[in-house]
């Protein structure tokens, strides 16, 4: 762990280095602006400062340093001097020390300091992680049907505001109901998987993909309409229909897709995402109709 310092005395700053030795990176810094590009690029999540020599009291640096609201805060200890006036004692650090400190009374606070900031960084870690899991779906990787929507009305809004065309794709996997009764669950979770791989491989990086339903699939298309949609929806069909599942005891599955795009040349103000969605849908099951495997495209 890196540990920020500003200790301009050399005789402290060696009493926190000898604290501190061989369990951590001890970066010493002249003053509180300095502290700023570790806090933003959280490389650092852990201060020791002289609150009477620094300049943390004139810049204001514990308030501002606590409204940035980073992922992880950054935690401060203070040493002060014995008779620091009350009116002029540090607010808003997580600790402080008097001097002179004992050697392991130092290492007990940065002990302490030490589990609080790894309690921290653990709780930061599952809370992104139930974030995710809040918005993507486990199988597949896509985002979830309420994050697509959130997303894709995001996308929409650029789009009006950049008068850009759009376009809304719906996937569906042909007889997916048919492989999962005659092949089961975990067969039916793999065609997902792998279809999944093949439309994330056939997309642009930057496209808004979702899963819609179980078999159902659907991606934003921002600045594309009419045949460019179309051949990124080629695109995709082909790569899954290129896939191959292997069922113990059978012939390998060949996964075949159907799609529906919905194309809007213009963003109106009255264009909103889940009527596109639904367009695209039917779309999609008029491309079902006729056969399957293919693709059904509507301008709207």
């Amino acid at each position: 762990m890196k540990i920020l310092v500003i200790e301009n005395d050399p005789k402290e700053f060696a009493l926190i280095q000898q604290a501190l030795s061989g369990k951590s990176v001890v970066i010493q810094l002249a003053s509180s602006e300095q502290v700023w590009p570790y806090v933003h690029s959280g490389e650092a999540r852990f201060l020791i400062a002289n609150w009477d020599t620094s300049d943390l009291r004139g810049t204001q640096f514990i308030p501002r340093v606590r409204a940035a609201k980073t992922s992880i805060p950054l935690y401060i200890l203070l040493t002060t001097s014995k008779n620091a006036e009350d009116d002029l004692a540090p607010s808003g650090a997580d600790d402080t020390i008097q001097r002179p400190f004992k050697n392991q009374d130092l290492k007990n606070r940065i002990g302490m300091a030490e589990r609080i900031v790894s309690l921290a960084s653990n709780l930061a870690m599952a809370r992104d992680q139930l974030e995710h899991q809040a918005a993507f779906d486990a199988l597949t990787g896509f985002m979830n049907r309420a994050a697509f929507f959130r997303q894709s009305t995001g996308e929409l809004e650029r789009a009006r505001r950049s008068s850009l065309p759009l376009s809304l794709i719906s996937l569906d996997i042909d007889n997916f109901k048919l492989i999962n009764d005659t092949f089961g669950v975990d067969i039916g979770d793999e065609v997902l998987r792998v279809v999944a791989q093949a439309i994330r491989e056939k997309s642009r990086p930057y496209d808004c993909i979702g899963r819609w339903t179980g078999d159902e699939f659907v991606i934003l298309l921002s600045g594309v309409i009419g045949a460019d949609a179309e051949k990124v929806t080629e695109r995709i069909i082909a790569g899954v229909r290129g896939t191959r599942i292997e069922v113990k005891g059978e012939a390998p599955l060949n996964v075949k897709i159907s799609a529906g795009i919905a194309s809007a040349a213009r963003i109106s103000t009255s264009t909103e995402v889940e009527p596109l969605i639904q367009q695209a849908r039917q779309a999609m099951s008029r491309a079902k109709e006729a056969g399957g495997n293919q693709i059904f495209l509507m301008f709207v």
